[in-house]
């Protein structure tokens, strides 16, 4: 299992979105992390903008969310329904959404 520091992460989606807009060639999960930036607009300027946001604390008390937690708590939920673990996630999750 891949357990990344605060500073992997947040760089992987730094490089990710870095090489997207350079029109570079992403592959893997490097391609589902720029989907999911792409839909959250508010958080492409941070990225644009990595030196000064790569080391902020984003502290709750602050009002703030963490726009790199939000993006990896997305990115997990993904990995996860790809691979269908726990079983039957996906299932579920296709589920929930054609019920609604």
């Amino acid at each position: 299992m891949f357990t990344p520091t605060r500073d992997e992460a947040r760089l992987f989606f730094i490089e990710a979105w870095a090489k997207y807009r350079a029109g570079k060639p992403i592959e893997g999960l490097q391609k589902t992390a720029v989907s999911l930036i792409l839909l959250h607009p508010e958080y492409q300027p941070l990225l644009d903008d990595a030196e000064r946001y790569r080391d902020r604390d984003y502290l709750s008390e602050g009002g703030v969310a963490n726009p790199f937690l939000h993006l990896s708590l997305h990115l997990a939920v993904a990995e996860q329904l790809s691979i269908d673990q726990p079983a039957g996630i996906r299932a579920h999750f296709a589920f929930a959404h054609n019920s609604r």
